[in-house]
């Protein structure tokens, strides 16, 4: 059997273990942390959302981004420290400008895709993960915001999405519990949400059910071509309790015939050893979870998924007592540090808008969001045989994992059909 292995146990690599294992390959999966999901999978906005499809490269998010620097409040916001990785990363961005309505309506058919694998997944292996099919509601404070948003909603529309415009009127009736003054929206009733950890971690039960072996607690030293193949050399990140610190402080090496790299934002580290270049850059959000430990609370609460477009704050509702709101862009680095004053404004806006939902029991959490100057995720093969990509989503790998993991599949697939080797 065909040995592949997996870089990663992200909400990217756990599908793309399970689209491998669907097709009969022997697929063992490393990741750093104990468990599955544990990173940037751990606690996102919640949005399944082909409706927030528009990539990033346009002048004026440039513009918006250089008004923002001096705001430490601001939803995107850039530490000027020079970093040769940030503005080579930037001066890519803006190459890709040109690129911005062909990547816009190609993110939407992708995230279209993905939610037909996701849910018959969700479906075939039982996984519960507080999916709501309740809509999302992009809502605009002025006439100038909603305008712009009806230009991005025409090329939302040739990507196959199913969008309408609504009035103040018809926004109190899709979410009656917002209290704000609004221009107008426009809603996608077949987008949804649900708690990505729960699913990643419920996929992975259902990948270990298959045959695929986790290693976690795997620190991937090196990936090394040798016969044919690939060795990977793995150390334990936390000594096991029946071993001794000697035996536990050795490189160990596995071999296998291909390796899918879905690392998040340590792919460009990984894909720098096997002679790719991938200039993925991790992207700072932020996310609360608000905890409604009370009936006034809970109907308080938005069934509704949320995005507010002067703010870029999102919202989800996870089950009858739990609401996240999720929103900034800070480029800090690997820096992972929760900021109070990056919290704080997520907490004054579900006070603002939904003044009768307590805010008394709130966890705030920070994860790093793997981009590519061009907003989207690289899948596919790499330079050398055997070597694929499944990494890059940036802020909508939630929304595309699905899709992308069967056209990483599909890849591998064709290039090392099952039972047959990469060439020596």
């Amino acid at each position: 059997m065909t040995r592949i292995a997996v870089i990663g146990a992200g909400i990217a690599g756990v599908t793309t273990a399970y689209a491998l294992s669907e097709r009969g390959y022997e697929v063992t999966v490393f990741d750093q942390q104990r468990y599955a999901g544990m990173e940037t999978s751990f606690a996102n906005g919640g949005q399944l959302s082909a409706s927030n499809g528009e990539v990033w490269n346009k002048a004026s998010t440039v513009w918006q981004g250089m008004r923002w620097m001096l705001r430490r409040d601001a939803p995107l916001l850039m530490n000027p420290t020079p970093s040769w990785h940030k503005y080579s990363w930037m001066a890519e961005f803006v190459r890709h400008i040109p690129d911005y309505r062909q990547n816009t309506i190609e993110t939407v058919r992708l995230a279209i895709e993905a939610r037909r694998h996701m849910f018959a997944m969700a479906e075939r292996e039982n996984i519960d993960f507080d999916l709501q099919r309740c809509g999302i509601l992009h809502f605009y404070r002025d006439k100038e915001s909603f305008e712009k948003a009806a230009k991005v909603n025409k090329l939302l529309t040739e990507g196959g999405l199913e969008r309408r415009s609504v009035t103040p009127e018809e926004i109190r009736q899709i979410e009656p519990t917002l209290k704000g003054t609004y221009y107008g929206g426009f809603f996608t009733p077949s987008d949804s949400t649900g708690d990505i950890h729960k699913f990643t971690r419920g996929l992975a039960d259902a990948c270990g059910r298959r045959g695929v072996r986790f290693i976690f607690d795997a620190e991937v030293e090196s990936i090394v071509p040798k016969s044919g193949g690939y060795e990977i050399r793995w150390m334990p990140v936390a000594p096991d309790h029946d071993e001794d610190e000697a035996a536990a402080d050795v490189w160990r090496p596995i071999e296998v015939d291909g390796v899918v790299i879905c690392a998040g934002t340590t792919s460009r580290r990984f894909a720098s050893m096997l002679g790719d270049r991938l200039n993925i850059y991790p992207v700072k959000g932020y996310s609360i979870t608000v905890h409604l430990g009370t009936q006034e609370s809970q109907e308080a609460a938005p069934t509704v998924s949320i995005l507010d477009e002067a703010t870029k704050i999102v919202t989800s509702r996870l089950g009858s007592d739990r609401f996240r709101v999720a929103a900034t862009a800070e480029f800090n680095g690997f820096n992972r540090d929760i900021r109070y004053d990056r919290i704080r404004p997520l907490i004054d806006w579900s006070r603002e808008q939904f003044p009768k939902m307590s805010t008394d029991r709130v966890v705030a959490w920070c994860g790093l969001r793997p981009m590519n100057p061009n907003m989207m995720p690289r899948v596919g093969q790499g330079r050398r045989p055997g070597v694929f990509y499944n990494t890059g989503h940036g802020h909508l790998g939630w929304t595309l994992s699905a899709a992308t993991a069967q056209l990483a599949a599909d890849a591998v697939e064709k290039a090392m059909p099952v039972g047959r080797r990469i060439a020596a």
